[in-house]
């Protein structure tokens, strides 16, 4: 062969791929270099094998040309391994043949030609080609007029066997394939399957869900196929037995004896039977069996190469060559050129050459076997040793490749293989040695009589793999046994998985890895469970295949969270002894880790692995020993989170401090009235201290029981104490938490004030009661029950709005299915019985039915049916999805039209719905309630009051000591009889508790609960629901509003946006299609069928549609029916018009023959309905028109596209065969949507659309309102994620939405704000309501948040302005002018601050929520659509937005141009909407700035 037409091979390093749009774009952009003849990237191994012409490149260039992408490539190997090349000799059969040129550049153009010469005299072709890329066959095809020239057919790299030989042995499969969905699962099949020694061809249809496969028996069995099928993760089962094609022993003989002709140039005119030699060669360097296997894929690829054996404990390779084509020092090379290029190779130089005649061949190639030779022997060997699957395989695999080897099956549960060989060519004991070699201790059984086959010689020879396969069919229940021993179990938090496709992503990918038994993710949960087998692969290694797939990933540790807890009670036991049976019984089953039974409450606790067993299993096996054995009920109310606690214990206390507080404030007030009364009569009559004492001590309740204690202190100290200890009592309990933590709140400052105050009242009066005094001593018994009465009443009020939101949970709950059907299958899944059972006994891995119209009781996949699933609860789409077998469902979705029977795949706790529940209970518990600001206030408050009281008590003392004579003269109970020093101290603390009491939080504690009190009422009044303070107070700190889409921004519901007739209104009229497509679908379930069918009924005016029968509707694609009894529709739409002529023609001339004419056109209708015809109608999409047939022209699909780049969904009519019309159909706007997203923007708001829609529609819908930033395509936690994200970087976040997919979001955001028209669970999340379904009440809410807050802090104002005028007099510091404060004057003022603090609030009720006109106007002008470019979209969850791909210069040229002229445009038309003299309220939303909204007949 020429060397100068060699061909090479490199493989290069790529690292810094992420996804298989990194592999495309490479295999692309290098594919596309001259002189690259074929380019696979692998994104698993990281690498790109390159085979290219060596005259136009070299390796060098190409790993520059990859890093030039900005992906980083390492050449391990410079050199490069030559790749075979094979010529074919063409010659033109055709009588007209195409031009030669018109050959040449066909061929070249085709990848995997290296090469052609034309002899245009002779008609004939010389081609070269590179045989892994291309073959004889497709080249023919190619070109037609060629024929491959059976004479002169060299192959110049000699390949193993000769072209019709490798006929002989072929066997024809077909097998069954589910779970396919695209064209890119098939290809992902052919191409996976078509690399497999042994497999010939291989062609997978998608539609009829089958794959056919010619393979060679000798090299691969049925079973390995459709365990490699299975292995890419696809369910596979063989449909028809293997057959093989026919080929007679005569077919046979006479393809043995075809002479082979050489071509002219070759001399010799042997026949290509090509010499086999051995060579074993000795490696260092492996460390394990992934070595191995390395070595061994790696040669068995070269074509040179017929077998090769590595054995890891001899450090040997035994191959099998072809010794005129290669060198044994060129297969060192190649050994030593395998990554990681650590292997140092040397040979042994024990070379045997087997001369292979062709009769020698002939023994040796199996298919051949059938002539010459036809016994086979089976031999049983025992085979110790072995620990799991992976050994299994490995044995299979390197036997299989013995010479004389027909079949293997080794069973891990025996212990046993069993082999079929020739005994021509190998004996029971070399393959005894063989499986010795490997590791495993293996012995002949006694019993070995060699059981001989006989092969028949014809077609209807018997397969071996039909019993192969009952035997894995009979093992597999003990494979798995033994898997469950050797195997672990860990669990990996997965971060960026956005949908199920993800899932199904890392399900698939991880499968196929060599260790993994099984895999299950968790969407919601972000979170997978592997099986795996820990002498193979470990957690660490597991999560960094996740991370090349391009998700994050990372090893839970504690991970027995995935253990199941069950709680039973067992009725029936009487003794320890029932224990201990149920207890041992239990632990020695397997799968129970713990169990633990009590007598005294019947209970059991148990806690077991879900894989193995279940709760069922656990009942049964109670039950089994005579006990009775149930679930225990679990409340599925969200009792744990409401607050009815704490709202009965502070009612209680409100009701307790009130009942007591009213006679104290009527005794206050009387004393109040009769102080004044004594102090004007001392004005006016100038009587003296002495008199007015006696006057003040005569008065009723100043009259003394026993001395010193008088019947007003007794009535007020009864009172104070039920109030103190009982009304009280939380107050304490908070409190002391409080210092616990060292931090000073509300309750530390009241506690103080009415704990000293009582203290202090108490000792006073037990000191005047001990002095026998005459004048009653001041006591501050009124302070407590007063306080109590205003705080318990805020605290109430306050629980008992956010007692509201924990209803959401309940709600929540309540949409779990209670009870779950069961069914057993048979082999054929044939149903075999049902029961019903609750809920929580339902295992993983049950088949579960679900009736049209249940609900799912637990997430699974589907293994039978088709239907239609409102997964509305979780995406928040209206629109139903098309389930069939494989897709994946969700609990508490609802089932439907049709039956399905779906396996449980996650149970009890780990159920996407039991995930929201737990997502809205975490929000909800860690939203930290608002540190009120009263709170706050008292953190500086209380310690500064408390100083200040101090410094009184102190200063107090020192002037007393220093001057007593001030203290006499205002000390108003100075009694001559006490000591000086007590005196002091008496006036010291007397002014010390004045300022405690005075300074008593009373109005600090109102301030916030009136102003939220009437704020919500305002609110209420306005349509606003607000549930409590909190939410309140917060929204006027909310910087970012995010709102949902469907529902929210839009209307929730699918309207017909436009209808285009597609053929000429002559030939059939819009209001015809309209008739005929309204019949259709009112068949129809589906909201899309629903929406044109209330469409139609609008424009046609009329209840009552045509007639519709052989209705048929295929889920994802569309429906078929036929329609009749249209004309009535149609003529009645004419007769309107007619009636209307003739009403009109009765004005000008009155005349009788209106009656006649309607009478004549009823006739008329009625002769036409007679002959009704029948229309054949066909409605779906672009699938489901070309699966019926028809072609879809090029400006149907551009306007389909248009459409659906609107966010539109476009739907095709055909009526006979004939497409007629097109439907457009989408959520709309709602019309005050852009004027509250401008407001809320003008306010200084940033706002931000968040959705579980598909971006096209997401950046549609939000061109329409004016939002610029959006995140699309977002789960229900990944939105809690967003929120908290935003909330994070230093932002409040307000929620706007309507669905149960938004409320972990809006119970997670600041301000979560519910559509009053959205679900129960959503309205209970929320913090705040609106009533009408209007978004104006959005700008609203946060309005008043804002008016509210500020009426609070005008109340802080009051409440505290009385202390800072009042502490100081209270202190003393005005005595010297002669400003005393006296204790009634203290109350008076505390009153007066909080009357002042309520009036305040109620100036809240003055407030109006602004017009919708009002807002308009405001706006005018100033809003206007935002062109795409505006708008950053981001896909799930990640921050980083979509950008568009790098464009070059021209293109950024041109798309400038376009958006300048767009926008000049865009100009002009928000010119013309507002230069209307009076546009009506609807133009500036809808206005001309929508283009084909508008049905455009």
């Amino acid at each position: 062969m020429d060397p100068s037409m060699s061909v090479n091979s490199v493989t290069i390093s790529v690292e810094g791929m992420t996804c298989s749009s990194c592999v495309w774009t490479i295999e692309q952009r290098i594919g596309k270099l001259n002189g690259v003849h074929h380019i696979k990237v692998s994104l698993e191994e990281k690498n790109a094998a390159i085979i290219y012409d060596p005259k136009l490149q070299t390796p060098k260039t190409l790993q520059e040309a990859i890093d030039d992408m900005g992906f980083d490539a390492v050449l391990h190997n410079p050199k490069p391994l030559p790749v075979l090349t094979e010529t074919l000799f063409l010659t033109v059969t055709a009588s007209l043949a195409p031009p030669w040129e018109h050959i040449q550049s066909t061929l070249l153009k085709t990848k995997g030609v290296t090469d052609i010469k034309i002899s245009p005299q002779q008609r004939t072709a010389v081609v070269i080609i590179i045989p892994s890329i291309v073959n004889a066959s497709q080249i023919v095809e190619l070109v037609p007029a060629l024929s491959l020239d059976p004479g002169a057919l060299e192959k110049t790299s000699g390949i193993c066997e000769d072209f019709s030989m490798a006929q002989a042995g072929e066997v024809m499969l077909k097998m069954k394939v589910e779970g396919m969905t695209c064209h890119s699962c098939t290809s992902t099949i052919e191409g996976k399957i078509g690399k497999l020694q042994g497999v010939q061809r291989i062609k997978v249809s998608l539609d009829n869900q089958e794959a056919t496969v010619v393979y060679q028996p000798h090299l691969i069995t049925a079973e390995e196929i459709k365990k490699q099928i299975e292995a890419v993760g696809f369910p596979a089962f063989i449909k028809k037995q293997p057959k093989y094609l026919k080929l007679g022993a005569i077919d046979i003989e006479r393809l043995k004896n075809t002479p082979v002709k050489s071509s002219e140039g070759s001399q010799q005119r042997s026949p290509s039977y090509t010499n086999n030699s051995t060579v074993i060669f000795i490696i260092d360097g492996m460390h394990c069996k992934s070595c191995v296997s390395n070595i061994e894929s790696a040669l068995s690829t070269l074509q040179y190469v017929s077998s090769v054996v590595v054995s890891l404990e001899n450090r040997t390779a035994t191959v099998k060559y072809k010794a005129s084509l290669v060198t044994p020092e060129t297969l060192r090379k190649a050994i030593e050129a395998i990554s990681p290029g650590q292997y140092r190779v040397s040979s042994t130089n024990e070379i045997e050459s087997t001369s292979n005649s062709p009769s020698s061949s002939s023994l040796q190639k199996s298919p051949l076997n059938i002539v010459s030779q036809p016994l086979t022997q089976e031999t049983v060997i025992n085979i110790d040793g072995m620990t799991c699957n992976s050994c299994v395989q490995s044995i299979e695999g390197v036997i299989l490749k013995k010479a004389g080897v027909k079949s293997i099956r080794v069973s891990l549960a025996n212990g046993k293989g069993t082999v079929e060989y020739d005994p021509l060519l190998t004996s029971p004991e070399t393959l005894r040695e063989a499986i010795e070699d490997m590791g495993f201790d293996a012995s002949l059984s006694d019993t070995n009589e060699p059981l001989v086959v006989i092969a028949q010689s014809s077609s209807e020879m018997p397969l071996l793999t039909s019993t192969n396969e009952f035997h894995t069919k009979m093992m597999t229940p003990i494979h798995d046994k033994e898997e469950a021993k050797t195997s672990s179990k860990c669990y990996i938090q997965v971060t960026g998985m956005t949908c199920a496709s993800c899932v199904a992503n890392i399900e698939r990918n991880l499968r196929r890895e060599e260790g993994i038994y099984s895999v299950l993710v968790a969407l919601m949960a972000g979170k997978a469970e592997v099986r795996y087998n820990p002498a193979v692969i470990q957690p660490p290694m597991i999560a960094e295949l996740i991370r090349e797939l391009g998700f994050g990933a990372t090893v839970i540790q504690n991970a027995d969270e995935g253990d199941g807890v069950l709680e039973l009670v067992v009725r029936g036991m009487t003794c320890a002894s029932c224990v201990h049976k149920i207890e041992s019984t239990l632990t020695k089953h397997g799968g129970i880790f713990y169990c633990s039974v009590a007598l005294a409450t019947n209970k059991a606790h148990i806690k077991y692995d879900p894989e193995i067993i279940g709760p069922r299993d656990i009942i049964h096996t109670i039950e089994s020993l005579g006990f009775e054995a149930s679930l225990v009920k679990k409340d599925r109310s969200a009792s744990h989170l409401d607050h009815k606690r704490e709202i009965r214990q502070w009612r209680r206390a409100f009701l307790v401090s009130l009942f007591f507080c009213i006679p104290v404030m009527g005794l206050m007030i009387y004393m109040m009235v009769m102080d004044h009364h004594l102090a004007t009569l001392h004005h006016n009559q100038n009587m003296s201290q002495e008199e007015m004492i006696s006057i003040h001590s005569s008065t009723f309740l100043e009259r003394q029981i026993l001395p010193g204690l008088s019947i007003m202190n007794l009535l007020s100290f009864l009172l104070c104490v039920p109030v103190q200890f009982f009304g009280g009592w939380h107050f304490y309990i908070q409190a002391y938490k409080a210092l616990k933590h060292k931090t000073a709140n509300m309750d530390v400052l009241i506690v103080l004030a009415t704990t000293i105050a009582f203290a202090y009242s108490l000792v006073i009066l037990l000191v005047a009661m001990y002095e026998r005094a005459k004048v009653n001593p001041v006591t501050f018994f009124d302070t407590p029950p007063m306080l109590f009465v205003f705080i318990a009443l805020g605290r109430w009020l306050e629980h008992v709005a956010k007692g509201k939101t924990s209803e959401a949970l309940a709600k929540l709950i309540s949409l779990q299915a209670t009870e779950a059907t069961i069914v057993t299958l048979d082999s054929d899944n044939i149903v075999l019985s049902e029961e019903q059972v609750d809920v929580e006994l339902v295992q993983r891995g049950d088949i579960i039915k679900v009736v049209p119209g249940g609900k799912f009781p637990v997430d699974g996949r589907v293994i039978e049916g088709h239907s239609m699933v409102d997964e509305s609860l979780i995406t928040g789409e209206a629109m139903p999805v098309a389930k069939k077998s494989g897709s994946t469902v969700i609990a508490g979705s609802i089932n439907q039209n049709g039956s399905l029977l779906i396996r449980a795949t996650h149970v009890g706790a780990d159920t996407t719905l039991s995930q929201i529940v737990r997502l809205v209970e975490e929000a909800q518990t860690s939203k930290a309630p608002i540190q009120q600001f009263a709170d706050k206030l008292s953190g500086y408050f209380v310690p500064f009051i408390v100083i200040v009281s101090i410094a009184t008590l102190l200063v107090w003392i020192i002037i007393g000591f220093l001057n007593f004579e001030i203290v006499e003269t205002y000390f108003p109970g100075y009694n001559r009889s006490i000591s000086r020093t007590e005196t002091i101290i008496r006036f010291a603390f007397q002014a010390s508790i004045t300022v405690l009491c005075i300074a008593c939080p009373c109005s600090l504690g109102l301030a916030t609960p009136t102003a939220v009190m009437v704020g919500t009422g305002v609110g209420a009044q306005n349509g606003i629901l607000i549930k409590g303070g909190e939410p309140l107070e917060m929204a006027h700190k909310v910087k970012v509003v995010v709102f949902d889409k469907t529902g929210t921004i839009t209307h929730g519901t699918p309207v017909v946006n436009q209808v285009k007739v597609l053929v000429e209104s002559n030939r059939m009229s819009c209001n015809k299609i309209l008739a005929i497509v309204g019949t259709a679908e009112s068949n129809s379930e589906h909201p899309l069928g629903a929406a044109i069918t209330k469409y139609c009924k609008q424009e046609l005016d009329t209840e009552t549609l045509g007639t519709c029968i052989d209705f048929q509707v295929v889920p994802g694609c569309g429906i078929s029916c036929k329609v009749t009894n249209i004309e009535g529709l149609l003529h009645k739409d004419n007769w309107k018009i007619e009636e209307n002529n003739i009403k009109n023609a009765s004005l000008v001339q009155i005349d009788t023959s209106n009656e006649q004419s309607s009478t004549s056109s009823s006739m008329i209708i009625d002769a036409q309905l007679s002959n009704a015809q029948q229309y054949k109608v066909l409605i779906g999409n672009r699938e489901w028109m070309i699966r019926n047939g028809l072609v879809i022209n090029n400006d149907v699909n551009d306007s389909m596209t248009e459409h659906e780049r609107k966010g539109r969904t476009a739907v095709l009519v055909a009526v006979d065969d004939e497409l007629c019309g097109l439907i457009a159909i989408a959520d709309t706007v709602k019309p005050e949507a852009e004027l509250a997203v401008h407001i809320l923007k003008s306010m200084g708001l940033e706002v931000v659309l968040m959705t579980g829609d598909n971006s096209k529609t997401a950046r549609s819908i939000a061109s329409q309102v004016g939002i610029t930033k959006v995140f699309a395509e977002v789960l229900p936690s990944h939105k809690v994620a967003k929120v908290k994200q935003l909330q994070e970087e230093g932002n409040r976040v307000a929620m706007v939405g309507d669905g149960i997919n938004d409320s972990p979001a809006l119970a997670m955001a600041n301000v979560g704000i519910a559509i009053g028209t959205g679900t129960d669970v959503a309205i209970e999340a929320a913090d705040v309501v609106l009533i009408r379904n209007d978004l104006l009440d959005v700008v609203a809410s946060i309005d008043l948040s804002r008016k509210t807050v500020k009426r609070i802090r005008i109340n802080f104002v009051f409440a505290l302005i009385y202390n800072l005028i009042g502490i100081p007099i209270a202190a003393g510091v005005f005595m010297p002018i002669g400003l005393v404060l006296q204790p009634w004057m203290g109350s008076a003022a505390m009153a007066a601050s909080s009357v002042s603090v309520v009036l305040s609030s109620l100036l809240l009720k003055l407030y109006r929520k602004p017009t919708y006109e009002n807002y308009e106007l405001h706006a005018r002008g100033q809003m206007g659509q935002k062109s795409p470019s505006e708008i950053s979209v981001h896909v799930g969850i990640d921050d980083t937005s979509r950008n568009s791909p790098k464009l070059g210069l021209l293109d950024r040229i041109v798309n400038y141009s376009r958006a300048s002229i767009n926008s000049l445009l865009s100009d002009k038309r928000s010119l013309n909407s507002v230069g209307t003299s009076e546009p009506d309220k609807h133009s500036l939303l809808v206005g001309d700035c929508r283009e084909d909204d508008d049905s455009a007949l």
